[in-house]
């Protein structure tokens, strides 16, 4: 069972990253943590340090009695303040945004959820999505995508995946102009775990992706 953190610890675990749970701190800080099941080491280099699942609980609940529980964000969208989000296509370019160091923190943030998995799944399979993915579904949809070296859309809406929610409450709907990119994006998906159908618009014939996690 975890234990409940210090003040200063539960700093730390409030500053993790939004997507992956990844942590920054001390290695004293961090080492707290795994101690008390908060958070777990990656075995990979550079060996980055992530919120277990109930390190996760921890983050999202109130930080004491009274105290008002911070909403996640409705949409993945671009984060202001330097943490990690996943492009789900439509927003402003950054600048250096398909450099090298956007390509390692991709990958880092895909490495971790798939730690995640391991983790979180009693077989330890990382081969379908854990309840992180379920509950954040347009994030974990985008983050499998660019990972992949898929391209998100642009803000003028061109050429490029784009990840939406949907009525749905378990799948989301991915839109990509250019069919056989549109293909690729549900090749993808399904080689990470998820299930994909491809439709149609009613009014505007566009085709498009419904896509949920796969259960088993």
């Amino acid at each position: 069972m975890a234990l409940s953190p210090t003040a200063a610890q539960r700093r730390v675990i409030d500053a993790a990253d939004a997507v992956t749970g990844r942590l920054k701190g001390t290695e004293a800080q961090l080492a707290a943590l795994v101690r008390r099941g908060l958070a777990f080491r990656h075995p990979r280099p550079p060996h980055d340090h992530f919120l277990t699942p109930a390190g996760h609980r921890t983050r999202e609940a109130p930080a004491g009695p009274g105290a008002p529980r911070t909403p996640g964000p409705a949409a993945p969208a671009a984060a202001d303040d330097g943490v990690f989000a996943a492009r789900v296509g439509g927003e402003e370019a950054v600048p250096g945004d398909a450099g090298p160091a956007r390509l390692r923190e991709v990958r880092s943030a895909w490495q971790g959820l798939l730690e995640l998995r391991r983790m979180t799944h009693s077989d330890g399979s990382t081969e379908r999505p854990c309840g992180w993915e379920r509950a954040h579904l347009v994030r974990a949809a985008a983050l499998a995508l660019e990972a992949a070296g898929h391209r998100p859309a642009g803000p003028d809406g061109d050429d490029g995946y784009r990840v939406r929610a949907t009525p749905q409450p378990d799948a989301v709907a991915v839109y990509e102009p250019d069919g056989a990119a549109l293909r690729g994006c549900a090749a993808t998906l399904e080689r990470v775990g998820w299930q994909v159908g491809e439709h149609t618009e009613p009014r505007t014939r566009a085709r498009y992706l419904l896509a949920s996690p796969r259960k088993v």
